[in-house]
């Protein structure tokens, strides 16, 4: 069966949306044992939490299940060089500016690679970067909720 790791954006929507919170629970509903939670999207959503008690909130509902059930997936030496070999390439023939590339992006470049290097499908509603980034890093993603 396919694992998926879900991206940052669709946590986000699920914290500030009722329709996103919906959504994110039929999919934890039908795939909870092929889910699996990037290092890269915990340290985005720790360092977006707007108070302790909401990182608080991060840690216990999406982190501790992961780490409890050791279905998480963290970038290792090699992703990193991928990703940074990735952002020197789309400075050289696109033109990307690093200086003014917003952190997001960065992180999706890093996600992209640990993902591809663990074989797991990406789980987006950022279809616009990683279309971009694909082109870059052989990936398995899809467009959330596609069902």
């Amino acid at each position: 069966m396919t694992k998926y790791v879900l991206d940052t954006s669709l946590y986000i929507r699920a914290f500030r949306d009722r329709a996103g919170a919906d959504a994110l629970a039929r999919w934890y509903e039908a795939f909870t044992p092929f889910i699996h939670l990037s290092s890269v999207v915990l340290h985005e959503l720790l360092a977006g939490a707007t108070s302790p008690a909401k990182a608080r909130q991060v840690a216990r509902s999406i982190a501790e299940p992961f780490e409890r059930t050791n279905r998480l997936i963290t970038p290792s030496h090699t992703a990193w060089a991928v990703a940074g070999e990735t952002l020197a390439g789309m400075a050289r023939e696109e033109g990307l500016e690093l200086r003014r590339t917003p952190k997001s992006f960065v992180h999706d470049v890093v996600l992209a690679a640990s993902c591809r290097e663990s074989g797991v499908t990406l789980v987006t509603g950022n279809a616009r970067d990683f279309r971009r980034i694909e082109r870059w890093v052989e990936l398995e993603w899809l467009e959330a909720w596609p069902w």
